[in-house]
């Protein structure tokens, strides 16, 4: 009697220390889904942030253009542009691509006209390739960092003053490159917030002049 008493005592013990590890084990995992969601919510400016500052995913950086050497390292330098389907614009380069040396300040431009019959407000996101020079192509002022809006038939031209950082020349894994795509798309305005997930259109895009 005493050893079956026993036994089911340890059996109660062992049940009991199950169930707590089962508990432990839910409660950890409720914590990193709360966790998870809350990185989600974070995740979109964070990510942003962090292309912004180290030219991830082929993201452009900003500077002034101040103090910077220019070498004999040439790079050209081609534009490519499209919009989104829900924004009736015309939308492309002003002009073909331009060799240019690292650290030389350029400036250049696109070319928009709204074909709506109101009002209209797009805002441009942009990127490089290839994606690991997108941290040597600097930009000092871009028509990326404001809203733009577009009054029926309205037609303006869009500047972005630009260079190459000379440290590309340092980066070895960016010694077979000598050509570098800076490519805009422009979006509705409540679009462009939200992420933007209809279709592109290339319409009137592409390296090119009139």
């Amino acid at each position: 009697m005493g050893d079956r008493q026993h036994s089911e005592s340890e059996t109660g013990t062992r049940a009991a220390t199950r169930a707590a590890k089962n508990r432990r084990v839910a409660f950890g995992s409720v914590l990193a889904v709360a966790a998870m969601v809350g990185l989600s919510f974070a995740s979109v400016p964070l990510y942003d942030l962090f292309c912004r500052v180290t030219g991830f995913g082929g993201t452009t950086q900003q500077a002034t253009g101040e103090g910077v050497d220019v070498i004999d390292r040439e790079v050209t330098v081609r534009f490519d542009a499209s919009i989104n389907a829900g924004l009736p614009w015309r939308f492309r380069p002003a002009q073909g691509p331009m060799t240019v040396k690292a650290g030389e300040t350029h400036l250049a431009f696109y070319k928009a006209e709204s074909l709506a019959e109101r009002g209209t407000v797009g805002t441009a996101a942009f990127n490089v390739t290839p994606l690991k020079a997108g941290q040597y192509f600097v930009k000092i002022d871009c028509f990326c960092f404001t809203e733009q809006a577009l009054e029926p038939g309205q037609k303006v031209d869009m500047p972005v003053t630009f260079y190459v950082d000379p440290a590309i020349a340092e980066d070895p894994d960016l010694d077979d490159t000598n050509t570098i795509t800076l490519s805009y798309t422009f979006f509705p305005k409540k679009d462009a917030q939200s992420g933007g997930g209809e279709q592109v259109s290339s319409l009137d895009s592409g390296s090119g002049t009139e």
